[in-house]
């Protein structure tokens, strides 16, 4: 690694190896994807989307510092942007079903069909 990139990374990253940050992201996915796979709980599902995307962010944002580079933080504000408004239009979706149907198992959905 070049010596002046290496003193543009704070001190508190670079005791931790970006081997962990991976790893640490990866399990993050992982498990947020048995949740969406697994899970029928509509609210279940949607908090294991939001752990996905945050394992992203935490990638994007380790991936940035290592490489002393603002660009991949930037991406990680627009990505929690989204992620806002997927929270309020998905809770809003999911509040209506629970008014209509009294519950929020996925499985029950089908009948939403035409």
């Amino acid at each position: 690694m070049d010596p002046t990139v290496s003193q543009t990374i704070p001190e508190v990253i670079r005791t931790v190896p970006l081997q962990y940050y991976v790893f640490f992201a990866s399990a993050l996915f992982a498990i947020g994807v048995t949740g969406v796979l697994v899970r029928r709980n509509a609210i279940i599902i949607f908090m294991c989307i939001e752990l996905m995307l945050n394992a992203v962010n935490i990638l994007l944002t380790a991936f940035s510092a290592y490489r002393a580079d603002a660009n991949g933080q930037i991406f990680v504000f627009f990505i929690m942007a989204v992620a806002a408004a997927e929270v309020s239009v998905g809770l809003g979706i999911i509040v209506m079903i629970y008014r209509n149907y009294q519950t929020t198992d996925v499985n029950l959905l089908s009948r939403l069909k035409w």
